[in-house]
C-alpha cells in the first residue's frame, strides 16, 4: 500500500480521517488496509491509507458490510475517494442488494412490532376485564 512517502502513525491516520485508532485497527483486520512497519515494529501509513480509510468509514456509514466493501478493495476501486472516480461496475449491484436486505429486515421488524402490540392490547384487555370482575365482586 505504497503510495507516497509521507508515511505516518496509526494515531495520524485516525485523527486525519475522523475514525477511532481502534476502527483502523479493525479495518487492518478485516483486510481492508495494509500497513507498511517502520524499523521499530510501528505500523505505518501513506496517503493511500488516509483514502482508503475515508471511503471505507463512508461505506460503512452508509449501511454496507465490510464483506461488501471487500469486493471494492480486491478491485482497486477505493484508491481514489469516492466523489473523485467511478464506481466499480459491481457497486450498483452491491447496494441495490444491501438495500433489499435492509429493507425484508425493516419488513420483518414492522411484523414483529405489529404482533408485540396486538399481544399488549389483548393482555390490557384482559388484566382491565379481571379487574371488572373483581371490582364487580367487591361491590355485592
Amino acid at each position: 500500500m505504497r503510495k507516497g512517502t509521507s508515511d505516518m502513525r496509526i494515531g495520524e491516520l485516525a485523527r486525519r480521517c475522523g475514525v477511532s485508532v481502534r476502527s483502523v485497527r479493525y479495518y487492518e483486520q478485516q483486510h481492508l488496509i495494509a500497513p507498511g512497519r517502520a524499523a521499530n515494529g510501528y505500523r505505518e501509513y501513506d496517503e493511500l491509507a488516509v483514502v482508503r480509510v475515508r471511503n471505507i468509514h463512508e461505506l460503512l456509514d452508509s449501511g454496507l458490510t465490510v464483506e461488501d466493501i471487500r469486493l471494492s478493495i480486491d478491485k482497486g476501486c477505493l484508491d481514489e475517494p469516492l466523489s473523485t472516480l467511478p464506481r466499480c461496475p459491481d457497486a450498483l449491484r452491491v447496494a441495490t442488494d444491501r438495500l433489499g436486505a435492509l429493507d425484508r429486515r425493516i419488513a420483518a421488524l414492522q411484523d414483529l412490532r405489529g404482533r408485540l402490540a396486538r399481544q399488549l392490547l389483548a393482555t390490557r384487555s384482559a388484566m382491565a376485564r379481571a379487574e371488572e370482575t373483581v371490582a364487580d365482586e367487591w361491590s355485592r
